[in-house]
């Protein structure tokens, strides 16, 4: 099968990332969402194999060894993400462009892997204290969690130079129009 599109979408966490991809999946029938795996156990209101591929830490490393991931990361300590390569592969044989949510690492191991037909799209946060602040609202993480994710988000934010695109997501509205300005013109013209 030949490879297909692929548009991947990075940020720290709590930049606003998930909230402009389900805004680009719901405007366009040529995307398709790529659902990761984790070993983590699911959030209140997250449903396995829409939100994500919800594995067990055992199985997850098991998977690793069968080479079933495009990219995985143990992002946090013991806490593994990945992307299935059978989700890429159902994408494409559906004739549709894999999109992806994903961490930084991962996504500039999508784009080092296929680097000709993917489009990398870094989604920056204003400032550290307003993604504190945001991080804060969603009331997903304790305050320790919070803290290691603005620790990862400096780091982070020292990769954005490597994606093709760079959106600063202060204004969601904005961001949303550079977004459509940045996907229409990958599927018009590569």
């Amino acid at each position: 099968m030949k490879d297909g599109k692929i548009i991947v979408i990075s940020a720290p966490s709590g930049s606003g990332k998930t909230t402009l991809v389900k805004y680009l999946l719901s405007k366009n029938s040529n995307l398709e969402f790529s659902v990761s795996a984790t070993s983590r156990p699911p959030r209140k209101n997250e449903i396995d194999g829409i939100d994500y591929h919800f594995l067990n830490k055992d199985y997850f490393i098991e998977a690793i060894k069968k080479e079933s991931f495009v990219e995985y990361e143990e992002v946090y300590s013991g806490v593994y993400y990945g992307s299935l390569k059978s989700e890429l592969l159902k994408i494409w044989g559906n004739k549709k462009i894999a999109v992806f949510d994903i961490d930084v690492k991962g996504g500039l191991n999508i784009k080092s892997k296929y680097f000709k037909n993917t489009l990398s799209i870094f989604i920056k946060p204003p400032s550290l204290s307003k993604l504190r602040n945001r991080l804060l609202k969603r009331r997903t993480d304790s305050k320790e969690n919070i803290e290691i994710r603005i620790s990862m988000a400096k780091n982070e934010l020292d990769q954005e130079d490597k994606f093709d695109n760079i959106i600063i997501n202060d204004d969601l509205s904005v961001a949303k129009s550079e977004l459509d300005r940045i996907v229409d013109d990958f599927i018009l013209n590569k």
